[in-house]
């Protein structure tokens, strides 16, 4: 997609089906990889591979271009997105449950709307950040209320017992994370073009990744003889479609967007993961998850369509590129779901 500053209505509509439809499949793919590859050598090479290859295509059709301040502005949303956002996932999904995990990577919607309130605030020169209007807080409640009747029952089901604590904090924190550089990504002054920036980011990131990974031991752990073709193809699945297009087109929609509306990704990715279940692994698809998914997408629908004059009344500054999965982030994902 082009990195014009009046993108079309239906290059809009693409950017936000990617994002929702990708992004909600990378849930599974992260599930997939981490069964036999360490969490954050998984995510730094998934994120070294794609930031590479962006990097080399830019540099072969119009050279790459960026400022040391640049460098240093993307390599920490790198840090905040792909290690704080992404890599957390990737870590936390080793242990806990899927439906638990997308309930606490959902909010990260609150988090963005909140912290874009409060940028408002800080610098109060109609250029940066935005009030959010009392539809918006009407979607950001029909979201929740969704995300409860989807994995709610679930959640119960699976008891206390199972959950580890540590990992639920590290999922807060990756949304935490995800939201704070998502935020920073949009307003950040002098920034890269959007796609040089997004491979810097990838590139740094994946040497955040790669540090945490030697610190937590998983290179001498690591035995590649026993990761599988499953997890393999999970992780170039990865690759390809949470990073090169999901977490790219991320950058854009922050970009041309506003982050209560980017932000609604995290509420509909939880559908999609459960009617990817349905189709592909023999899941239940029950009356209870219809109804949720159509009070995801009322909420959806209410804060697309909220009207907010101060919101983008002037062009936003052009943001600094930030794909991701987590994914599955999460980048918030993150897939902070960083996914």
């Amino acid at each position: 997609m082009s990195a014009s500053s009046t993108p079309s209505r239906f290059a809009l509509i693409l950017g936000f089906a990617t994002i929702y439809l990708v992004w909600g499949s990378t849930y599974l793919a992260i599930k997939i990889a981490v069964e036999t590859m360490p969490p954050f050598l998984m995510a730094s090479g998934r994120f070294l591979l794609a930031g590479a290859l962006i990097a080399g295509f830019i540099a072969i059709t119009r050279g790459f271009h960026a400022t040391a301040r640049q460098w240093r502005d993307n390599a920490l949303i790198g840090a905040l997105l792909l290690l704080g956002g992404n890599g957390l996932v990737s870590w936390a999904e080793q242990k806990i449950p899927s439906g638990i995990a997308t309930l606490i990577i959902s909010i990260g919607p609150v988090f963005i709307v909140l912290l874009d309130w409060a940028v408002q605030g800080i610098f109060k020169d109609g250029q940066r950040g935005s009030r959010p209007n009392l539809a918006t807080f009407a979607g950001l409640a029909l979201g929740m209320i969704g995300l409860g009747l989807l994995v709610g029952p679930d959640v119960l089901r699976t008891g206390p017992e199972s959950l580890d604590t540590m990992r639920i904090i590290a999922l807060v924190f990756a949304c935490l994370f995800w939201s704070i550089g998502s935020i920073y990504t949009r307003y950040a002054t002098k920034p890269a073009e959007p796609f040089t920036g997004a491979a810097i980011q990838m590139l740094t990131g994946a040497g955040w990744l790669f540090g945490v990974s030697l610190v937590c031991g998983e290179l001498t752990d690591l035995n590649v003889a026993a990761i599988s073709t499953r997890s393999l193809l999970a992780w170039f699945y990865l690759v390809v479609f949470g990073s090169l297009i999901g977490f790219t087109t991320f950058v854009w929609l922050m970009k041309h967007s506003t982050p209560s509306r980017v932000a609604t990704y995290a509420y509909v990715n939880p559908i999609v993961a459960v009617f990817l279940g349905w189709q592909f692994a023999g899941e239940e698809l029950s009356s209870r998850i219809l109804v949720a998914s159509a009070v995801i997408i009322a909420g959806v629908a209410t804060i697309t369509v909220a009207k907010n004059r101060k919101t983008l009344a002037t062009p936003p500054r052009q943001a600094v590129a930030c794909a991701t999965s987590a994914g599955e982030t999460n980048s918030a994902s993150p897939k902070s779901r960083t996914r």
